[in-house]
């Protein structure tokens, strides 16, 4: 039995990084204490702003930022695989990446993600998200060997409903994906959890999804249910509501054998023409 004690912390992000960190930090010390190896926050913990020109304004390259400096330093001092759920980084071209950044315990970065799929959609009642307009898409999917070697493919957000990205990383033998995200309400509501059982359902691993939630500074209500789902579709852990916390849980890596052995739909169906 491989068993590796996970984390993923729920958040409400604002405008400022450094406010941002300090807001995480005390719940990334509280489950590294709890023994959690691995800890996940959601999608822009760096900065969670929906002003367009203020965001651009605001974001700068990788290359010497003092905050992901800072979450380098987090990880090192709390001696676990720490995933920064994803920051805004300049690209050079009036654009930014939606980059993940997964930190070793020693305060390397082992990898970046660049979240490929475009949060473009018109929700009706007036919630209408573009977010091509600000960031350039990422084209690779990552996966990387994190503690206890468990292979660990990286997403973002809206990629969770694009399940070709989840079966590449199930072919590629990934153990967990995480899904970093901040999910409007009405999605949340509607969508959140049974996709990602679904997910975790096709590909036979374990999915780990650290969510925003809650009113932000900008306005903005996400929906949090910080959720862990296992290889089989069952929920693990969940944060029922929207306010900030932390929710650890035990993964059996070996599940993710077990579960695919099963049921092998994850390596692919026979092909087919049409329609």
């Amino acid at each position: 039995m491989r068993m590796l004690r996970v984390a993923a912390v729920q958040l409400r992000c604002g405008i400022d990084p450094a406010a941002n960190r300090e807001h995480a930090l005390p719940f990334i010390r509280e489950a590294a204490t709890a023994g959690a190896r691995f800890i996940a926050t959601p999608e822009n913990t760096y900065r969670l702003d929906r002003n367009r020109e203020r965001s651009l304004a605001a974001a700068g390259p990788e290359k010497g930022d003092a905050e992901l400096a800072a979450w380098a330093r987090i990880a090192q001092e709390c001696g676990v695989w720490l995933l920064l759920g994803s920051a805004a980084i300049a690209t050079g071209r009036g654009t930014v990446f939606n980059r993940s950044f997964l930190y070793t315990p020693d305060g390397n970065v082992a990898a970046r993600y660049d979240k490929i799929n475009m949060f473009d959609v018109t929700l009706g009642g007036g919630e209408t998200y573009r977010e091509s307009e600000a960031v350039e898409p990422g084209t690779e999917a990552v996966m990387v060997a994190g503690p206890m070697n468990a292979k660990i493919g990286l997403t973002i957000c809206y990629d969770l409903r694009f399940a070709a990205l989840y079966a590449a990383y199930a072919k590629a033998g990934a153990d967990i994906i995480v899904t970093p995200a901040a999910f409007t309400v009405p999605t949340g509501q509607a969508h959140w959890e049974t996709l990602l059982r679904a997910r975790a359902i096709e590909t036979g691993a374990f999915v780990i999804a650290p969510a925003q939630g809650g009113l932000h500074e900008d306005g903005r209500a996400t929906w949090g249910h910080s959720t862990i789902v296992d290889p089989w579709g069952r929920v693990r852990a969940k944060l029922d509501h929207d306010m900030p916390g932390v929710l650890v849980a035990d993964l059996d890596l070996d599940q993710v054998a077990e579960a695919r052995a099963k049921i092998p739909a994850w390596a692919g169906g026979r092909e087919f023409v049409g329609p």
